[in-house]
């Protein structure tokens, strides 16, 4: 059979092939768990990108090790605030990580995650790079974007070269945060209005003082508010 002829038998496989009974879970599937075939489980979750800004300039005006030194910094701390807050990492594209929230306090463990990624960035990786590099650092600066709501889970690719795929709005509007044409970098943090009315007080005042900006209403389907609050790492 010819690759031509694999791809066109394949796609008429997704294409036809019966879904039957997608199962509700509460946990994040296993490779294991699903097939390659038209199977998968949806799920209820709070889904995080945090992404390094202007990356494409840094990476053209600065010598390749520097830029990997930045790239491994940043993906590295946001790795570990992101276990601390009970997070699931699924995926990982250039200067972007993305996590996967579950469980009752999805929301409020997502947002911890960016207020305490925004104090790394700012008090941690560029401080330190300051120090180390004086006035050849770059300054650092990133986006997160969060939302929440149902997904169907599919696995996807090929045997060996496989992987979870994310379908629903929370992952595109995650992403979509991070990227969209009028943000203001001085806000890193960005929820869509279904996060923002799961929060806990703790998370929406600090003394008296509202911790977002917004709503905004850019996005297509939600309002969403902004942030530059940050939690110290202790």
């Amino acid at each position: 059979m010819s690759l031509r002829e694999e791809l066109i038998r394949k796609v008429a496989e997704f294409a036809t092939q019966n879904w039957g009974e997608i199962p509700n879970a509460h946990t994040i599937p296993t490779d294991s768990d699903l097939t390659f075939g038209n199977d998968g489980k949806r799920m209820q979750v709070a889904i995080l990108y945090a992404d390094l800004r202007r990356s494409t300039e840094m990476v053209d005006s600065l010598i390749d090790t520097q830029a990997a030194e930045y790239y491994k910094a940043f993906l590295h701390c946001c790795a570990k605030v992101i276990k601390a807050n009970s997070g699931e990492i699924q995926a990982y594209d250039g200067d972007r990580v993305m996590a996967i929230y579950t469980g009752n306090s999805q929301c409020h463990q997502a947002v911890r995650t960016a207020f305490q990624i925004n104090y790394v960035v700012s008090q941690i990786l560029n401080a330190t790079f300051l120090l180390t590099r004086h006035e050849a650092h770059r300054t650092l600066r990133h986006t997160i974007g969060i939302d929440t709501g149902q997904v169907l889970v599919a696995k996807t690719g090929v045997r060996v070269d496989n992987d979870l795929v994310w379908v629903g709005g929370a992952a595109n509007y995650a992403a979509k945060l991070n990227s969209f044409d009028g943000l203001d970098d001085n806000y890193p943090t960005r929820i869509t209005q279904l996060v923002f009315e799961k929060l806990t007080p703790l998370f929406l005042n600090s003394n008296q003082n509202s911790i977002w900006s917004g709503p905004y209403n850019n996005l297509t389907r939600h309002s969403h508010y902004r942030s530059n609050y940050w939690l110290e790492i202790i």
